[in-house]
């Protein structure tokens, strides 16, 4: 893994710079006579394999970029979009490798050096691999099988490097989101990210969540078996991944795994006062009988009172279209910074599309519907882009809102088909009270 800064910040710089590269060559194949549909295709496809590649080689916080990334396919144009979910799917299970020498290694430096006396076998070939850390299967001294999770060497390096760059780089963003505060927003997100180094802290996370959701008819999370600073075993829990009900799924599959994995994210704040803040499809499975297996604690949001009333408050407002109240409270939260100007009417027009999986009884998920959400988000001549360009993200929602909308990216690539009003009315303060 590169570790020092130049090394890391000069494959980011690849992408942008293969990107270009590409696009004057499809130009010039143009120009031969190939079609545009042909050039578009191969420019996508050698793109998200370039991505793929340079992300999983850095792992640390630019392959987390990547896995963040991989939710968003869906709001992609079908015909752009294949090439890069092929890519990202693969980024949210695997990357290559550290040796099994430098994992005995790190073993050695976590658990003492006889280790593997703890376990009655160990299998030396990764099952997965994540940004920061890749898994192992074994089977625990007392016949129990389990997951150890091993972090790469130089992987806390990686991680503050990255963070450091998008930090110094905070003034580039500005002018693309006048209204937001992005130096605050940006130390919110380095300080989360920093927690995960700490697998000591990922394992009490996960204890918590073990223990509220213990004997839970829908949900499973595997309890801890023993942990250190660079190393975490957990039980070993087989299932389905989520990026196979995606893939191939029957509609009825879709439509429960949709459910659950909303259910988990409204519910978790009320019964273990923590929020699941990595939501990308690596991060869950569905076990034989049917229930959610959620794994990957290292990002969490503490959240000891629930979720907060505002937000419930804001999205029964804005399907209520009550505009007014809308943006004086928006104001009050701070979504609205004291100098923007900003129409009522104008802040309803932009989140109430938002607001429609909670307005009506049943919610269809699509990748049509997010890729309307994006567009008209995203056109540069519309008043919505305008609007959100004057939005600020208080940083205590930032995580709340990386999860909202990693979440509802899943959802649309699972196609999934139920009530998420009914779940937001049962978990989310303030949405049903009137």
């Amino acid at each position: 893994m590169p570790r020092k800064t130049v090394a890391r910040t000069a494959r980011l710089a690849s992408i942008p710079l293969g990107v270009a590269g590409r696009t004057v060559g499809g130009w010039g194949k143009r120009l031969a006579g190939q079609s545009a549909e042909q050039v578009s295709a191969e420019v996508a496809a050698r793109t998200a394999e370039q991505l793929f590649a340079v992300l999983g080689q850095l792992k640390g916080g630019a392959m987390k970029f990547g896995q963040a990334l991989s939710v968003f396919e869906a709001a992609i144009p079908d015909e752009m979009a294949e090439p890069y979910r092929e890519a990202l799917t693969r980024l949210q299970a695997a990357a290559p490798p550290m040796s099994a020498q430098t994992m005995h290694r790190v073993l050695a430096q976590q658990l003492g050096r006889g280790w593997s006396e703890r376990f009655a076998e160990f299998d030396d070939t990764p099952a997965a691999a994540a940004s920061i850390g890749q898994v192992h299967k074994a089977v625990w001294r007392d016949g129990r099988q389990v997951a150890v999770k091993v972090q790469y060497p130089g992987a806390d390096e990686a991680l503050r490097s990255d963070l450091r760059q998008l930090q110094r780089f905070s003034k580039l963003f500005q002018p693309f989101a006048p209204g937001m505060e992005i130096k605050p927003l940006l130390q919110e997100l380095a300080d989360r990210m920093t927690e995960e180094l700490d697998y000591r802290a990922e394992a009490e996370n996960q204890r918590a969540f073990a223990k509220a959701f213990a004997g839970d008819e829908q949900m499973l999370v595997p309890r801890v078996v023993a942990s250190a600073p660079k190393v975490t075993i957990t039980e070993w829990v087989d299932g389905r991944p989520l990026s196979s009900v995606i893939k191939d799924g029957t509609p009825e599959e879709r439509n429960e795994a949709g459910r659950l994995l909303s259910e988990f994210h409204f519910s978790s704040p009320a019964r273990v006062g923590l929020l699941h803040s990595d939501p990308h499809p690596g991060n869950f499975m569905i076990t034989p009988d049917g229930r959610l297996c959620v794994i990957d604690f290292g990002a969490i949001a503490r959240l000891p009172e629930g979720l907060p009333e505002p937000l419930g408050v804001m999205t029964r407002l804005a399907v209520q279209g009550r505009s007014a109240e809308l943006a004086t409270l928006m104001r009050e939260e701070h979504f609205i910074r004291p100098d923007m100007n900003l129409e009522p009417d104008d802040v309803l027009a932009y989140l109430a599309p938002f607001a429609e999986p909670a307005s009506v009884e049943v919610f269809h998920f699509t990748r049509r519907w997010m890729q309307r959400q994006a567009g008209r988000v995203g056109d540069l001549r519309g008043q919505d882009f305008k609007t959100g360009r004057s939005l600020n993200l208080p940083p205590q929602y930032l995580l709340i809102q990386r999860v909202t909308a990693g979440a509802t990216g899943i959802l649309c690539q699972l196609d999934a088909e139920f009530s998420m009003r009914s779940i937001i009315s049962h978990w989310q303060p303030g949405f049903a009270e009137d």
